[in-house]
């Protein structure tokens, strides 16, 4: 398991080292890379990462950083500040992020 450090240096080793380059931001259905103006559903991205940061100070500063490869293979990431269950986001988007689902957690 490859060490990432903190959320900053593990999005800056996503990107320089991984190629995971843009940002994508949560939205109730879909991700939204608003630079390019697009969006993506469930179905047109795949999540490739999911790496986990706990604040040492207070349990409530936790992140979630995905790494993710949309159909069109744009790849980038996407940070959650609390979590999937937190935000008010569709059941499909819910279960497309979740941590248990197969995926290794790093």
């Amino acid at each position: 398991m490859k060490d990432y450090g903190t959320l900053s240096q593990a999005i800056n080793k996503l990107k320089l080292e991984e190629g995971y380059k843009e940002d994508f931001n949560l939205l109730d259905e879909e991700i939204e890379l608003k630079s390019q103006k697009q969006t993506f559903g469930t179905e047109e991205f795949e999540v490739d990462k999911v790496l986990r940061f706990e604040g040492m100070s207070n349990p409530d500063d936790n992140a979630i950083l995905y790494a993710i490869t949309t159909s069109n293979n744009l790849k980038g990431t996407l940070v959650d500040g609390y979590g999937i269950s937190s935000g008010q986001i569709s059941k499909k988007m819910m279960n497309k992020l979740d941590l248990k689902d197969h995926r290794e957690l790093d």
